[in-house]
């Protein structure tokens, strides 16, 4: 999106309609004015538009029916609901329904200019995603390449293209599971390399006593059981990139023979007396924090700081919720197709439960999720019922599979009622909400960016929440 957006305005006010016109052309904005439901459908239908105003109540259509409208239209239009009434409900369910953010009127055009900036700051990043991702993907095949769309992951794919053309060493870190040989591959890939082998070596995998010869070579009778030479995974690597996977798990005693041909690029085998000149980029991986390993004694600094040119981290599957529907989505296409199981698609609900589960196995646990859902279920949409395994928790039959929380529900409904209450949407909610909010903020450390990201909702809805509900924020550290 360049500055210029592309603003529809749906509101049977014409004041509003005036006052939203005048400030968003004023900032150099193109405005469309309408003032029904049918008429707003007509004007999406017609042309793209960047950021929609929709007036909660209007003729034709209310906003929140447009929401749901908009599914048809295939249009990926962010919706600003527009209310003279702020109420809890209207909140919760402008947001269900998928609004970037809800205004109560009057309101202020500091913040309607701030929205529009947030949705071209939103639009930019998508973009360069997208380009990021053909680039560093050109070469990949579908089933290795990088999937997601979350910040954390453009700044890893920002960083991939970045050092992709030079051969400085890289050091990816992050969680068991979170894809740290796709971004070596994607880096291999993208670079002057690509043409040259890949090779990978596990250093978790591989005995001790063995991992020396699997990584420099051996010569024949160098020890017992060597009755041919061995050219090593150095000398195999020649020309592309060795991708010492779990560095951090590497003997001491290797580590120093290690840093030594990282700064001569000689390797000599084991058993051999003559160096040889090797010419690899070398990518390292672990989930080990090295810092710490070094204070400890287990790793050697020197070392650390020839792996650690440039740092890549990738964050854990929990911390970055929008990737899990796009991988979701990506596994399901590849597998049903894989395994022959015909093509499935994920409801709904199947999404929101995903959405729900904190993958401490993160990528590789969603994918083998997904792999298990497409073998068990029968049907051609994937409901919730096929992820129920998800939420059972260890050592339990069935302890979390859901059925807990749904009990609970029923039994404060049936209570309620036969006290006589009313407004019991609006006491169950907030019920659910306060602890909901709370546990989420103890988790960030009243980091409220990370934790309306961790709770998929709008910084300012949660500031809202928080203000509604009375909760509050603990102090950061």
């Amino acid at each position: 999106m360049s500055d210029r957006a592309r603003v529809l305005v749906a509101d049977d006010e014409a004041s509003i309609r005036f006052v939203l016109r005048e400030t968003l052309e004023s900032a150099g904005h193109e405005v469309v004015e309408v003032a029904s439901g049918d008429a707003a459908l007509e004007a999406l239908a017609a042309r793209p538009f960047d950021l929609a105003f929709f007036d909660i109540r209007m003729p034709g259509p209310s906003g929140l029916e447009l929401l749901e409208q908009l599914r048809a239209l295939r249009t990926d239009v962010a919706v600003v609901i527009v209310t003279a009434q702020n109420t809890f409900e209207n909140a919760v369910e402008a947001m269900k329904r998928g609004a970037l953010d809800y205004l109560v009127k009057p309101f202020g055009m500091d913040a309607v200019l701030a929205l529009v900036a947030k949705v071209q700051h939103t639009r930019a990043l998508e973009r360069e995603l997208r380009a990021l991702r053909r680039e560093v993907g050109r070469k990949v095949a579908p089933g290795e390449r990088l999937v997601g769309r979350s910040p954390a992951l453009l700044e890893v794919f920002k960083t991939i293209g970045r050092v992709a053309a030079s051969d400085v060493a890289v050091l990816i870190t992050g969680e068991s599971g979170t894809g740290k040989e796709l971004v070596a591959r994607a880096i291999h890939q993208a670079g002057a390399r690509t043409e040259g082998p890949f090779v990978a070596v596990n250093a978790a995998a591989i005995p001790r006593e063995l991992l020396e010869s699997e990584l420099f070579g051996h010569e024949r009778g160098a020890f017992t059981g060597a009755i041919e030479s061995r050219a090593g995974r150095f000398r195999e690597a020649r020309g592309g990139t060795l991708f010492l996977d779990e560095i951090g798990d590497m003997p001491t005693e290797l580590q120093a023979k290690l840093l030594r041909v990282l700064q001569s690029g000689e390797v000599t085998s084991v058993g051999g007396r003559k160096p040889e000149h090797v010419d690899v980029r070398i990518i390292a991986a672990t989930h080990r924090d090295l810092d710490a390993a070094v204070r400890d004694g287990r790793f050697r600094e020197d070392l650390l700081y020839r792996l650690r040119v440039v740092p890549i981290e990738i964050p854990p599957l929990r911390e970055r919720g929008e990737d899990v529907s796009a991988l979701a989505q990506h596994f399901v296409a590849r597998y049903s197709e894989e395994l022959g199981t015909g093509p499935r698609v994920l409801s709904q609900g199947a999404l929101e439960r995903l959405l729900a589960h904190t993958w401490p196995g993160n990528v590789r646990e969603l994918e083998n999720a997904i792999k298990r859902a497409l073998v068990l279920s029968a049907g051609e949409v994937l409901t919730p019922d096929a992820f129920a395994f998800l939420l059972a928790a260890p050592g339990g039959e069935g302890a979390g599979d859901g059925a807990g929380l749904e009990e609970l529900v029923v039994r404060e409904v049936d209570e309620a009622l036969a006290a006589g209450a009313s407004d019991l949407h609006e006491a169950l909610l907030r019920r659910i909400e306060r602890p909901l909010l709370e546990r989420v903020l103890a988790h960030t450390g009243g980091n409220q960016l990370r934790a309306a990201a961790l709770l998929g909702i709008n910084r300012n809805t949660l500031r809202k929440k928080l203000t509604e509900l009375g909760i509050d924020v603990p102090a950061r550290p």
